[in-house]
């Protein structure tokens, strides 16, 4: 790399660090009493995929370790936001699916954080959100990659 990208690369990566710490901050702060976004994160998860997951396979989705899933979806299920059974084909694994009271709990936390959002997209500019997100998207995928 050259002293230009070297430069570009870092003002980049300050931008998206600071826009991450600042986007957990507001969006944490919304969260409904108790909910911690690593909480809402797995939720919206299970929501929107519909489908059971295992701990290691979440673990993998959000780049963690399996034992932070686990203490993650022990917080879960004890808030009665996650059913977790055995796996009937293979007894050491787990399976992980949302419950009634934690869709009910990720929609609550999907209505007190989306005027959050959409509020910093209008003042952002629909048109530049979405011509960033191309760029963003192909950013992740070249850091999981790496992984």
């Amino acid at each position: 790399m050259d002293a230009n990208t070297d430069s570009l690369a870092v003002a980049l990566f300050s931008e998206i660090l600071t826009v991450d710490q600042l986007a957990r901050n507001n969006v944490a702060k919304a969260l409904p009493r108790g909910m911690e976004l690593s909480h809402f994160s797995v939720l919206n998860q299970l929501a929107r995929t519909q489908s059971e997951k295992t701990p290691a396979q979440l673990a993998q989705i959000f780049h963690l370790t399996r034992g932070a899933m686990t203490n993650t979806l022990r917080k879960l299920e004890d808030s009665g936001y996650v059913h977790i059974r055995p796996d009937w084909d293979d007894a050491r694994r787990k399976l992980v699916t949302i419950s009634p009271a934690g869709l009910r709990a990720r929609d609550t936390a999907l209505a007190a954080i989306a005027p959050i959002i959409a509020k910093a997209v209008d003042e952002v500019g629909y048109d530049k959100v979405r011509a960033i997100l191309p760029v963003m998207r192909e950013l992740r995928i070249q850091l999981s990659e790496g992984e």
